[in-house]
Formats: C-alpha cells, structure tokens, sequence
C-alpha cells in the first residue's frame, strides 16, 4: 500500500445520516439569509426575488445532482478534485480544486466579519478603538476582536476532530430550524399581502436587471452542498444514500430562502424594507410586536454563522489536504493528527486567514466573496464537465446514485453554470468590479506558483499513483 492510501485511511467514517444533512443544509444557510433578504427584494421586487432563488436554485439542483452521482460513485476525500481528475486530468482537476477552496475561503473570511457585524446589532457601539480605515470603513479593535476569537473557536473546534463539528452543527442548525418555522407560519398566518408590493421591482435597466441581481447572490448563498463530497471519506453511509442526502439538502435550502423572502415581503412593506438595517430581525420583531423576537432572529442568524463556518472548515480543509495528499500543494498540508484524524496544517491554514479578514474591514470583504462567487461557479463547471466525460467514457463504473437522464442533466448543468459564471463577466449588470479581478487573478498565480512549485517537488506521476490508488 503507498504512503497517501495510508494516510487516507486514517480519515475515520463517524459521520451519519443527520450529521451530513445538518453539514450541509447548515453550510448553505449561514447568515446571508439575515442581511441580503432586504436587499434581494429590495433589487428585484418580492416575487422577483423568490423567481431568482427558484431559477438559482434550479440551477443548483442540477449540478447537485451531477455531484450526487459521482460523490456516490467516488466517495473518496477531495470531491470535485477526484471527479475532475479521473475525467480531465492533473491541471484540470488542480484548477477545479483551486476554485472551490476560493469560494470556502470567501465563505470563512465573509462569516469572520459577519459575526462582529451582528453583535453590533444586539451590543450598539461597542466597537472602540480605531485601527484604520479602507474604503471609508472604519477597522475598530474590538470589532476585530470578536471577528478573531470567533474564527480561533472554530478552528480549536475542528481541531479537535469531526466529530465535535458534527455535534454542534447538528445543535446549531435545529435552532436555526426552530427560531424558522416560527417566522414562516407566522408570516404566513398574521402578513398581509399588500406588503409585497411592488412584487417586481424595475431598475434602471428594467426588471430583468434587477432578477439578475439577486440570481448573482445564488452561488454564493447556496455553496455548501458540495461540502459532503469534501468529507465523503469521513461519512458513514450507504454510498446511495450519500447523494439521497445531498440532494435532500439542496432542494431544503431552495425551500429555505425562498419562504424566508416570502414571510419578510409579507411582514414589511417597502418603506420599511429600506429603513431596516436587519430586515430578518425586524420582520420577526413586527410580528410579535416585541423586541425579544428581533433578538431571537439575530441568535439563529449567529446560529447561521457558526453552522456555515463550521462546514467550510470541514470542506475547506479537506481540500486543500486532497490537493496536498496528490502532490498538488506542498505535503505539509497532507498532515493528520495521529489523534484526531484531522488535516491540522490545512485547518491552521483555514484558521489564519480566517483570522486576518475582519483587519480589512466590512467593505473590502464584499470583493473577496464576489471573487469567491466566480471560484465557485467554475469549479460548478468542472464538475458537470467531469460528469459528462465519464457518461461517455466509463459507461459502466459502478454509479450507486444514478441520475435519470443522465446526459440532458449534465448538460443543463453545464449551461447552468456557465450562464452562472458570464453574470460576473463584464458587461453583466453583475459584473466584477475591479478590485474583485484583482483578487481573483493574484490567488489564480498564487495557485500557479504552488502547483508548479509542487510539479516540480513531487512530480505528475506522484499524483497519478495517488490518483489509481483512491478512485
């Protein structure tokens, strides 16, 4: 047996049916439902707004479900690095990888200030002593603070083994679903209707513009399915069932923000909408006319926070172990704890960035999970890429959770994404903005510095030996 197929097998299967649901539903909730339900209809207009998340999340569920074939097919730690490298080979599936870890950084970096940005909600002006300031953001010592020890107890938690996330992920997303229903029945129940208008808000450049506004947030709100093929080598499941449960959490979070807008639109009219610095919280505090249940909202939005930190911890750091256990990225992030079973350096790595993002302040953060965004999408692509490559090449590998038309969904879910990805383009009402290129193209040559430096250490065929040994 080589050295990495050792090393791999050390990764323990302790996740179960529940843990890998919450990971992943948890992961895709996060906080952006509290901050950006405002401003998706505000953009869009109330029934606009739900129309993106159904069409987004459409496009989601495809790609899930290419994701759910081959997670079943290929349960091996790594996920879209080892589809896109049986299918398309060593720098593609580098490439591919690269993207995704991107898009969980952006994620880990956007939870980091998120957290000091709602206890400013609950605890008024209690950032003090200011650092510096970037893009006329304020950077204060004690809001940086609470952004770093939040990121340090993350990171001690996954640390200390994927057992312990499990069990707190599964605490925190049950209230999460709690503090939800109330919200929801209750809009449902005590809203009116006429709140809702507008129900399509036009824009400048018409109502197509503001549809495609929200359509752009998508990606970025709805990554986290892909976390289970990440920890797949740490599940302990039927390989069936492991796309059953991916695909069960995808079509949950659809269902999640789309009634989250909804039971807003229903509670708020517009001029309230505008006026709401949390429009969540405000809502859940319109409908029980009590202060208690905004403060309530913004607990399960903190919950959101931990549920979506702690899941791109797991995946992120499963990643960037994969890329190192192939020989990709230098073997000291192949490292596991003899203990834990943990990537602790890929963890440390996870942490330390984490760590440095509430030093740049709320502003600059908007451009690093735009750029992650992009990440996201093309590594979307990989994958459906990669799904139809084996269709077509290897007909007959063993395929647990199959999808019924196989090939129209692969290519839908390859359309889906590059539609996705040309809403960052210029030219779209979504585009990129300068800044936001800038970081997208220093980590694509940092990624090129690192594989190149990697090739030239371990060598292609390292990688295909690690390769032929796991799928």
């Amino acid at each position: 047996m080589s050295t990495s197929t050792s090393e791999q097998a050390k990764l323990v299967r302790v996740l179960a049916r529940g843990d890998v649901l919450a990971l992943a539903f948890g992961a895709m909730i996060g906080w952006g439902w509290i901050v950006l339900t405002g401003t998706a209809i505000q953009s869009a207009g109330s029934l606009g707004a739900i129309l993106a998340f159904i069409v987004g999340g459409f496009a989601i569920v495809l790609v899930g479900l290419t994701y759910a074939e081959l997670a079943s097919a290929m349960p091996k730690v790594g996920g879209e690095h080892v589809y896109s490298y049986r299918a398309l080979g060593h720098w593609p599936s580098f490439l591919c990888t690269w993207a995704i870890i991107l898009g969980y950084l952006s994620v880990v970096a956007f939870e980091a200030v998120a957290l000091p940005t709602v206890v400013e909600y609950i605890a008024p002006n209690y950032a003090v002593g200011h650092l510096w300031t970037i893009a006329g953001w304020e950077v204060k010592a004690t809001w940086v603070a609470v952004g770093v020890g939040g990121s340090l107890a993350m990171m001690a938690i996954n640390y200390f083994g994927v057992t312990t996330a499990a069990l707190l992920q599964k605490v925190v997303t049950g209230l999460i679903l709690v503090v939800g229903v109330m919200f929801i029945t209750g809009a449902l129940f005590e809203g009116s209707t006429a709140n809702m208008s507008p129900l399509f808000a036009p824009n400048e450049a018409g109502v197509a513009a503001g549809i495609m506004a929200v359509l752009v947030m998508v990606p970025f709100l709805f990554v986290g399915f892909d976390v289970i093929p990440q920890a797949a080598e740490e599940i302990d499941l039927p390989y069936k069932a492991i796309g059953k449960v991916l695909m069960l959490a995808v079509l949950l979070a659809v269902a999640w923000y789309s009634l989250i807008i909804l039971g807003t639109s229903l509670l708020l009219d517009s001029a309230a909408l505008e006026n709401a610095s949390l429009t969540v919280p405000e809502a859940m505090g319109v409908l029980f006319d009590a202060a208690w249940a905004s403060n309530l909202m913004v607990l399960a939005g903190i919950a959101g926070i931990i549920t979506s930190w702690n899941a791109f911890y797991i995946g992120g750091s499963r990643a960037i172990y994969a890329l190192a256990q192939a020989g990709m990225l230098p073997q000291a992030f192949a490292k596991l704890h003899p203990r834990y079973k943990t990537p602790t350096n890929a963890i440390f790595l996870m942490g330390f960035l984490s760590c440095i993002a509430p030093f740049f302040g709320r502003p600059a953060l908007v451009w690093i999970v735009d750029a992650g965004g992009l990440g996201i999408v093309i590594a979307y692509l990989f994958v459906a890429v990669s799904f139809i490559v084996l269709r077509v090449r290897e007909p007959d590998m063993p395929r647990p959770f199959r999808v019924s038309f196989g090939m129209p969904c692969g290519v839908a879910a390859v359309l889906m994404s590059l539609a996705m990805a040309f809403l960052y383009l210029p030219g779209s009402p979504a585009a990129l903005t300068g800044a936001e290129w800038i970081i997208f193209a220093g980590w694509s040559l940092l990624g090129l510095a690192l594989y190149l430096h990697s090739r030239r250490t371990y060598g292609v065929a390292y990688s295909d030996r690690h390769m032929m040994d796991d799928v």
